[in-house]
């Protein structure tokens, strides 16, 4: 799908903003800025979109559980990983949507290949975040069937971590069978 010229911007800034908690390795701004990302993946539903929202969700989670001291070169990392990031800056500013995918997709791939002891962890991590990150695009109002396509989890998955949430009692509001009633005719009519 196409991404808008505001969106390109947005997203331009997001990944800026990402290098920067990434180097400070400030976790909050880092799963701030992966929610912000939500909005892009359901409007837009591209691949790059989610990559980055799951993929700043896991960082700020390495950062947060402090697992990123197991991460042989942890600096040498995220210098790696910031300059891919550049690159996707650079591509998504010239509106080359397909070198940004890529290039997004070569930074999940940095992440994934870091260590050999820390390899199943990190694949965790970033599967624990995909259903996340998965659960926020549901409740933004994608299919589950959908949702879980995109982010190459099954449903079953992200069902079960759905039906895991508490829900809120202030969140459900129940209309009653009056007002549906109302609703029903005034939409057919």
């Amino acid at each position: 799908m196409f991404i808008e010229k505001k969106e390109c911007i947005h997203i331009a800034e997001l990944l800026e903003k990402t290098k920067t908690a990434l180097l400070k390795k400030d976790s909050i701004q880092l799963k701030d800025l992966s929610n912000q990302t939500v909005h892009s993946a359901c409007n837009y539903q591209d691949s790059a979109s989610i990559t980055i929202s799951v993929l700043v969700y896991a960082l700020s989670k390495l950062i947060e559980r402090e697992d990123y001291n197991k991460v042989r070169n942890w600096d040498a990392f995220v210098k790696k990983f910031n300059s891919i990031f550049d690159l996707a800056i650079k591509a998504i500013s010239d509106n080359n949507q397909n070198k940004y995918e890529e290039y997004i997709e070569m930074a999940r791939k940095s992440l994934e290949s870091q260590s050999i002891n820390l390899k199943q962890y990190i694949q965790d991590v970033l599967k624990k975040a995909a259903i996340n990150k998965g659960s926020k695009i549901y409740e933004h109002g994608l299919s589950l069937e959908h949702t879980a396509k995109l982010l190459g989890t099954t449903q079953w998955e992200l069902s079960e971590y759905i039906g895991q949430k508490s829900l809120n009692p202030k969140q459900i509001q129940t209309i009653d069978i009056k007002k549906r009633a109302k609703m029903a005719l005034e939409f057919f009519s």
